[in-house]
């Protein structure tokens, strides 16, 4: 395992978990269609169970997101989590809320009800996709930040000795003024709207929440193929950040993301079965009233887009966190990661991931061997 294989397979794993991370934010989706979906108390209680499951599961993979990008990437982390702090704490605290939504809404001694609770989840349904998604975009679009070192582009120099700086006062928060950055990041607001309606219909056993779902369907779906679309367009065309694999100087390409995806034409594969799996999992639930099962294609679908284009991003020489501010400023894979020791001692940790995503399904199979139904809700021993 050489350097550079090792700094690519971190790329990857990181990359993955947010493809992970994405799809698991249907909890943040189906929580903004509460009112939408629920006819009554019951039902509303019935979808708030529902997704009450799972959301520390998605809690779970945003902090261990987090994680390996601080082992894998601490100059990355650095400087996007800790200069850009007011994006990531506004993520935190609306996650945060969340949790505090579920645990305490019906918690005896509430003198405020449950609407309160509930408005902050529809808060964090709607905030935590588009912060989100306008920090992926961050990824393509370029941020304002810079990085004080005496030489960062030498391999001896060690990343202690870099300092990441915010290049104004928003730390981060500017980023939601590129109009492009907003598109992204409504895209994913409303897939993660799609990917709730798809899971409510497989784990709410209800007709008339599961027919309303399918209607709502229709909209949520057209919304995210026009945003998702006409940013994927945009991205192939634009000019991107390359990186000299020599000298490690930046500089700007013509068309980068497209060289990319013709290069390393794999990754072009799996992106368009993603695309078609996403795809076929709206077409198939709107067209049969019987299939429930569209979250499985469109959660795979969904790991695998996210995936390929986190890989395009920080792959074939291309600098995965280009700074607008100084040009050579901007990270890659190279530059941003840990030593080598480091590296090669987590990729023997690694070795375990097979084993914890066993654990997870085996969880969320136990989890969902029984359908959740508003009745249910009323005689459980734990609800939210």
């Amino acid at each position: 395992m050489s350097y550079v294989f090792l700094q690519q397979y971190w790329w990857l794993l990181v990359s993955l978990l947010g493809g992970l991370l994405v799809f698991m934010m249907f909890v943040q989706g189906g929580n903004t269609l509460i009112y939408t979906l629920g006819a009554d108390d019951d039902q509303r209680r019935a979808l708030i169970n529902s997704t009450g499951r799972k959301w520390e599961l998605t809690f779970t993979t945003l902090v261990t997101f987090g994680g390996a990008a601080f082992a894998a990437f601490p100059l990355f982390y650095s400087t996007s989590f800790g200069s850009a702090y007011w994006l990531w704490m506004l993520i935190l605290v609306t996650f945060v809320v969340q949790a505090v939504s579920y645990e305490f809404q019906h918690k005896q001694g509430n003198l405020l009800g449950a609407r309160p609770f509930r408005f902050c989840l529809l808060l964090n349904g709607l905030l935590g996709p588009l912060l989100i998604g306008g920090a992926v975009a961050t990824f393509f679009e370029g941020s304002n930040f810079l990085i004080a070192k005496g030489n960062m582009l030498s391999p001896d120099e060690p990343l202690d000795m870099a300092v990441s700086t915010w290049a104004n006062a928003t730390h981060g928060l500017d980023a939601l003024l590129s109009p492009w950055v907003l598109v992204l990041g409504f895209a994913v607001v409303f897939l993660t709207r799609c990917l709730g309606l798809l899971y409510f219909m497989n784990n709410v056993e209800n007709e008339d929440i599961r027919s309303r779902a399918s209607v709502r369907l229709v909209g949520q779906a057209v919304a995210f193929l026009i945003l998702f679309v006409s940013y994927l367009v945009h991205l192939l065309l634009k000019d991107g950040y390359a990186a000299n694999p020599v000298t490690g100087v930046i500089s700007i390409e013509p068309y980068k993301y497209l060289h990319n995806l013709l290069t390393l034409w794999p990754l072009a594969i799996v992106l368009l079965i993603g695309v078609v799996l996403v795809l076929y999992a709206f077409w198939r639930t709107i067209r049969s009233k019987n299939y429930i099962g569209g979250i499985w294609p469109a959660g795979v679908g969904t790991v695998l887009v996210v995936w390929m284009l986190l890989l395009l991003a920080g792959l074939n020489n291309t600098a995965f966190y280009p700074s607008n501010a100084d040009l050579q400023s901007s990270l890659t894979i190279t530059n941003a990661s840990s030593s080598e020791f480091t590296l090669r001692t987590m990729a023997y940790v690694s070795l375990l991931i097979p084993f914890v995503l066993t654990y997870i399904a085996y969880a969320w199979h136990s989890l969902d061997k029984k359908k959740i139904t508003p009745e249910e809700i009323k005689t459980s021993d734990h609800t939210y």
